[in-house]
């Protein structure tokens, strides 16, 4: 019987882990920048529907911030779990 890598066997983990502690660390440099920044240099607050998700807008811009630290903790964290693996074996 062959062993698993450690990231095939928690891909899931990897993924939901990654973007469950991105987003929330995104979320509160999200907060930290709209109070130091404001509303000014937005026009429009972009909280209903897909205007949400739109970096122009006042709300889009702390959900892109959330989605870019998901997305770069979901990386660390699998090229971390890699590292790992190679140093078990």
């Amino acid at each position: 019987m062959q062993r698993q890598s450690i990231p095939s066997r928690s891909f899931w983990i990897i993924i939901v882990a990654g973007f469950v502690t991105g987003m929330g660390n995104g979320s509160v440099f999200g907060a930290a920048l709209m109070c130091w920044m404001g509303r000014g240099g937005f026009e429009d607050w972009g909280g209903i529907g897909s205007g949400s998700y739109i970096p122009t807008t006042f709300n889009g811009f702390m959900s892109f911030w959330m989605l870019a630290f998901g997305f770069v903790f979901t990386i660390m964290l699998a090229l971390a779990l890699k590292r790992h693996d190679t140093i078990e074996i």
